[in-house]
């Protein structure tokens, strides 16, 4: 479907900016969180010192690489409140991380980081392709978790109208998009496969639905799930990438006449792609870890925070910032089977290649012996129901071992053979061996 470019009048100035006055104001606000981090956060103040670096000897961007990096562990060693910059009584709001292999990592907002975020998300949106007065059905999680209220806020600060559904209720979400048609759905990408499958389910066609474009993100996703949401749903599928530790959702976003990466909303983070092996800063193109730097935060600044997420720094396209690439994968999710890297998402593109597939599948990996063995749980789509199993089963094995190089077992089921995820992300891969 043919998309129009925004008008310049419809963006922000620092959207359309050149490069020197971009980098001006990050070093300006690069060296305030420096200095506020320092100041306030006693764990920076130490590991600053530690390693010999003060925030005065950050006299250009390429400085930050003096510096330390900032860990979940970090955040998670300094739990509940340790790592905040402001009194605690400044503090409006709270989110934290789920905590399942550990203690939440927790993170806190100033009244005016509020408004940061929520101008941010209004700024991803409309990036989207949305404008005030659309319809926005939410989807992600509220609570705790950073999705639903940051998507929520976001769409009123532009001026939509916000269905505040949160996840799961797969009958209700297709009944308010039935009934109240909107515009734009914000929803992890794995979710919107189950709600397509239910308006099939219903009888009904995905492809008729009211909704022209979804912002999909909190998992990574290919673009082979692009291809396939778009075609059975008939939307714009585009890609918001967010964190907690960071903000939120809307640290980055793509533009809907591009659909060509995330652009990073630099004025606000700094990012860099470090080798996740030595640390060291990598030039743009290269694939390695995103590092981020809050420019503006107050409640809790993060510096050269590891995402764990693998990726690319690309050049600015439909706005003055840079762009990242898909996520691969994370380095902490990467499976080493047999000596062979394998990220979840390098399935997902060969299980959507094969016609007769949903795009749900699960890795489960075992260890009977001294190695370790994968297993690809993967289904068949409603209308290839009656097709050979066992015959997509091997042809699906011999391309993963072909393209990827690694040896695995398949087990194709029929329909709804794997479990859906009906709220949050997706459980791409089970683990089974001994702890």
């Amino acid at each position: 479907m043919p998309v129009k470019s925004p008008a310049p009048g419809d963006l922000e100035p620092i959207e359309t900016a050149s490069r020197d006055e971009l980098q001006a104001l990050q070093l300006q606000r690069l060296r305030w969180s420096l200095q506020h981090a320092y100041d306030q956060v006693p764990h920076y103040r130490r590991v600053f010192d530690d390693k010999g670096v003060h925030p005065s000897d950050c006299q250009t961007l390429a400085d930050l690489a003096k510096f330390p990096f900032t860990s979940k562990a970090d955040l998670r060693d300094h739990y509940p409140f340790g790592m905040f910059a402001v009194p605690r009584e400044k503090v409006v709001r709270l989110h934290a991380s789920s905590g399942t292999t550990g203690k939440p990592t927790v993170v806190a907002y100033t009244q005016a980081d509020i408004d940061v975020w929520a101008d941010l998300m209004a700024r991803s949106i409309r990036a989207s392709g949305g404008r005030a007065g659309d319809i926005v059905q939410v989807a992600y999680g509220y609570g705790l978790f950073t999705g639903g209220l940051g998507a929520h806020y976001g769409a009123e600060r532009l001026g939509c109208t916000v269905i505040p559904m949160g996840g799961g209720q797969t009958e209700k979400q297709v009944q308010l998009i039935e009934d109240f048609k909107p515009h734009i759905i914000m929803v992890t990408p794995s979710y919107m496969q189950v709600i397509v499958e239910e308006f099939r389910r219903q009888g009904k066609d995905p492809r008729a639905m009211s909704v022209s474009v979804g912002i999909f993100g909190a998992e990574p996703w290919t673009e082979a799930m692009r291809r396939d949401i778009e075609l059975s749903a008939d939307i714009d599928a585009v890609d918001i990438y967010g964190l907690s530790e960071v903000m939120g959702p809307g640290v980055a976003n793509e533009c809907i006449e591009s659909k060509d990466g995330p652009v990073i909303w630099e004025d606000h983070f700094y990012p860099e792609i470090i080798d996740p092996e030595t640390g060291d800063v990598l030039p743009d193109g290269s694939e390695g870890e995103l590092v981020f730097t809050t420019l503006t935060k107050q409640a809790l600044p993060v510096v050269r925070y590891r995402t764990r997420d693998l990726t690319r720094l690309l050049p600015a396209t439909a706005r003055s910032m840079r762009r990242m690439g898909k996520i691969v994968g994370r380095s902490d999710d990467m499976l080493i089977i047999r000596g062979v890297n394998l990220f979840p998402t390098q399935i997902e593109e060969l299980v959507l290649k094969q016609g007769q597939l949903s795009g749900q599948y699960q890795l489960v990996v075992t260890r009977e012996t001294l190695l370790d063995e994968v297993t690809v749980r993967c289904e068949l789509t409603p209308q290839h129901a009656s097709a050979d199993r066992q015959a997509i089963a091997r042809e699906l094995q011999h391309r993963i071992k072909t393209l990827i190089g690694v040896s695995t077992q398949v087990d194709v089921g029929l329909p709804n053979a794997i479990e859906r995820t009906l709220v949050g992300k997706a459980r791409r891969v089970v683990d089974q061996r001994p702890k």
